[in-house]
């Protein structure tokens, strides 16, 4: 396991394209079915990492309260299935129906989303706001596993209450850490080893 930080996409980026297929519904979703959304969460996530497992409870809990206020939210997946089976299709289905998600898991199969997002590691948050542009990207709170800080999602909860309050997001964002994403050989990104 790798410990990386993630890149900090730069703040009002339009919200990069996605077409992937939700491994819960097998269709496809897009940013334009979350066009009357209030804002848009994008989670890259994994089964396996143990960022991820550390999270994944309050994660969850948060993300099915963003959705009654109108966030909408969706969790992707770009590691290499081959090397890492434990984050196949078949197992995020696994994943999403043991843990309860009642939003979309996206298999990001080439990893090019991944790619447009400049995603470095699981978890990482981006939150666009209702003109789809980035206001908030990083950590969910300081909580890492054995440092003994308790999960509280502090960070994006801060963020999403800005948004839905109509308040501009502190700049001040620090970046996730996790397990790198599992590029595929010879796939990785430029900016994943800078």
């Amino acid at each position: 396991m790798a410990r990386v930080e993630s890149t900090m996409l730069d703040l009002g980026t339009p919200a990069p394209e996605l077409n992937l297929t939700d491994v819960i519904s097998n269709q496809v979703v897009s940013l334009n079915d979350f066009a009357d959304a209030r804002s848009l969460l994008v989670i890259f996530t994994c089964n396996h990492c143990p960022f991820v497992k550390h999270v994944r409870p309050v994660m969850v809990k948060m993300v099915n309260d963003f959705q009654s206020n109108g966030v909408a939210s969706v969790a992707i997946n770009s590691n290499d299935v081959e090397k890492f089976p434990d984050d196949s299709p078949e197992r995020m289905r696994e994943e999403a129906k043991q843990f309860c998600y009642t939003f979309p898991y996206l298999f990001d199969k080439t990893q090019e989303v991944a790619k447009a997002y400049r995603a470095a590691c699981t978890p990482e948050f981006y939150l666009f706001n209702k003109d789809s542009t980035l206001v908030y990207r990083g950590q969910m709170d300081e909580s890492r596993p054995k440092n003994n800080i308790p999960v509280s999602g502090r960070d994006l909860r801060e963020a999403v209450a800005a948004v839905l309050g109509g308040r501009e997001v502190n700049s001040d964002q620090r970046p996730s850490l996790g397990c790198n994403i599992k590029w595929k050989p010879g796939n990785e990104p430029e900016y994943f080893n800078s």
